[in-house]
């Protein structure tokens, strides 16, 4: 007799059956045992989609995937990364755009008026420099320096991160966002801001690539947060076939 090609999903529905003739054998009145979870839908591959485009050589817009700067005016004393001062590091960035911070008209004119308030650093009084966070990011065994300040009048803040290079203070990643929250996991700094979609937010990392010499923005998803929404209608199919027909 010849073989007999099997049909789509019907490898997982005998496993499936499987499962549910073992269960019933070996947990027969046990509600503790193993029940058959059901037939498993087919799997759909991917459908490529306008295969006779030409692939694009280059970016259509510049946005600075690889985003480092030397900061000017700041020393850091013995290549120690924790003896620089954060509220300096703010100042100079500052400093560089005046047109951001200085006079009545800027964006961020009262994150300039406020730095006068961190006299005694950090998160003292009204100084919009937030705690100073140490971790090796770069894998080369010495602390790099997380840093935010609050960008005011408005409702966003600056984050940054800051290696040193060569006896030099260098910005590896800056980011300005309304924060939800922020992580250091690993060798990854991870960003969580709000979506205007309810029930989802917005789950940025950037993670250091020794090839760039920077922190490259790796991952960038929006992820339901709150509970799901169950509709009284079924779902729509698929709008496009696993075919791909074009008709």
């Amino acid at each position: 007799m010849g073989s007999r090609r099997r049909k789509p999903g019907e490898f997982a529905r005998h496993v499936a059956v499987v499962a549910l003739l073992l269960a019933t054998a070996v947990g027969c009145g046990d509600a503790g045992g193993l029940e058959g979870a059901g037939a498993t839908p087919t799997a759909v591959g991917p459908a490529r989609l306008w295969p006779e485009l030409t692939p694009a050589s280059s970016p259509a817009f510049a946005i600075g995937e690889v985003n480092t700067e030397v900061v000017k005016g700041v020393k850091v004393p013995g290549d120690d990364i924790r003896r620089v001062d954060p509220v300096g590091v703010v100042r100079a960035e500052i400093a560089a755009s005046p047109g951001d911070y200085d006079g009545d008209k800027a964006p961020y004119r009262e994150t300039n008026r406020r730095m006068a308030d961190c006299g005694q650093g950090p998160e003292h009084g009204r100084c919009p420099v937030l705690r100073p966070y140490y971790r090796d990011l770069t894998g080369d065994g010495h602390d790099d320096l997380t840093l935010g300040f609050q960008l005011l009048p408005g409702r966003t803040t600056a984050v940054r991160v800051y290696t040193v290079e060569k006896h030099r203070l260098v910005r590896v990643m800056a980011w300005e966002d309304a924060l939800s929250g922020v992580e250091l996991a690993g060798r990854s700094l991870v960003i969580r801001s709000p979506s205007e979609v309810a029930g989802y937010e917005y789950r940025l990392q950037w993670t250091w690539d020794p090839d760039q010499r920077a922190m490259l923005l790796t991952q960038d998803e929006m992820l339901r947060t709150g509970p799901r929404q169950h509709s009284r209608h079924p779902s729509a199919a698929p709008s496009v076939s696993p075919s791909a027909s074009t008709g």
